[in-house]
């Protein structure tokens, strides 16, 4: 069976690739805007572009240059954030060691709840199965 051409060519070229993520992510804004959803339309797109992939209308590897691209440039999303603790240097003092620790709680309590989410229901599925 043969591939259609722009299937074909959203493997080989990264650039359609993340134009496609980018579709997604304004499609999902136009829908979130439209409809009142209380929801970011970057979830609401991600969620659409990965509803594509798990209907196979577009597959792992048409999509997996662009990909690569983005995490292999993921430290340029995260420039602007340096450039805000330099201009507040207050960050920089107490209150930065009381941010970073809220922070540091905050993410230790949700991979602890997650992991005992996720522990509970493998055990549940487990004991259902046999």
């Amino acid at each position: 069976m043969r591939k259609h051409k722009p299937l074909l060519l959203m493997h080989r070229t990264p650039l359609l690739q993340l134009g496609m993520v980018a579709a997604c992510w304004l499609a999902g804004e136009a829908i979130v805007r439209s409809l009142g959803i209380p929801l970011p339309g970057g979830i609401v797109g991600l969620a659409m572009l990965l509803l594509l992939l798990m209907s196979r209308r577009l597959s792992a590897p048409a999509m997996r240059r662009g990909a690569q691209w983005l995490l292999a440039d993921m430290l340029l999303f995260f420039v602007p954030a340096v450039l805000a603790v330099l201009d507040h240097r207050e960050f920089l003092g107490l209150v930065g060691l009381k941010i970073l620790f809220v922070i540091v709680l905050s993410t230790a309590a949700v991979m602890l709840v997650t992991a005992f989410a996720v522990d509970r229901c493998y055990r549940w599925r487990e004991a259902h199965a046999a």
